[in-house]
């Protein structure tokens, strides 16, 4: 058996394009993710994020260009080997994607439905050792309590940590969250995000995450990629970053003055801006 190189990129993308008839979602994208990075793919919607995102595992393949995942050249892969890919990346979405009629602790344990032989028949399908795992992760997302409520009686914020828990009982070594936090309030936002990088750095996961919120990409990730267009316009580790170079990243992914003077205004950046060689005045609303 091959042993694996731990310093080897766990992502690496090359040159990637990816149309939709007419339309260029993603033009010549590279990227390396290395192992255990927390990184934030930032842009505003239409951008390409998901799109890249939804190549890392699989679930769209490149018009042109390479896709390596784990040592592995992700387009070339299908049936079981596509499957054995997928038990190793774990993907939070930003609808939850629960099933509303089942309790909290059945959605969990679906995370580990590739594990399931014969029929499926509500908890029966999994054994104890899986249901003590799965009781193990709504602890850690503080939801032990609710693990045998109906899913759809939960927060949002709550059903988010459900969604975390059911993707951590795949033991992945790579997790995507496509727009996490979109759905939820602030304060739920920073909660289900701090969640994730304490989990992340426990179990030393490497993430890579899509938000279109700046601050919040900025306080969260190791590494901020700024999408336009389908287009990297942007790669910049976040230590350091001072207000002025926060507003210059989002001057680079941002379409519209309106755009860029609400997120002035939100980060109190003063009366007036220079954002990516445009003034700016605070207090204008798109």
């Amino acid at each position: 058996m091959t042993t694996p190189d731990l310093s080897a990129p766990v992502i690496r993308l090359s040159g990637v394009t990816k149309r939709f008839g007419a339309t260029t979602a993603l033009k010549d994208a590279d990227l390396s993710v290395e192992r255990g990075e927390i990184v934030v793919l930032l842009g505003l919607s239409g951008s390409g994020k998901s799109t890249l995102l939804r190549h890392l595992d699989g679930l769209e393949t490149p018009t042109a260009g390479t896709v390596e995942v784990l040592g592995s050249s992700v387009p070339s892969l299908s049936g079981a080997a596509l499957r054995a890919l997928r038990s190793r990346v774990g993907f939070i979405f930003q609808q939850f994607e629960l099933v509303p009629s089942l309790t909290v602790l059945e959605n969990v344990l679906t995370g580990s439905l590739s594990t399931v032989r014969g029929p499926r028949l509500g908890l029966w399908s999994y054994s104890r050792a899986a249901k003590l795992r799965a009781l193990g992760h709504l602890e850690r997302v503080g939801l032990l309590d609710r693990a045998y409520q109906r899913s759809d009686t939960l927060s949002g914020g709550q059903q988010q940590r459900v969604a975390i828990a059911r993707a951590l009982m795949q033991r992945p070594e790579i997790l995507l969250a496509d727009e996490p936090v979109a759905s939820l309030d602030p304060e739920s936002s920073d909660q289900v995000m701090a969640l994730i990088r304490e989990i992340a750095a426990d179990e030393g996961l490497t993430v890579v995450c899509s938000l279109h919120q700046v601050d919040l990409a900025i306080s969260w990730a190791d590494r901020i990629v700024g999408l336009r267009h389908g287009e990297i316009v942007l790669d910049t580790s976040t230590t350091g970053l001072s207000k002025a170079e926060v507003m210059e990243i989002y001057g680079r992914v941002a379409t519209t003055t309106a755009e860029l003077a609400v997120v002035a205004d939100e980060l109190g950046a003063g009366s007036a801006s220079l954002v990516g060689g445009v003034p700016v005045a605070t207090g204008t609303r798109a």
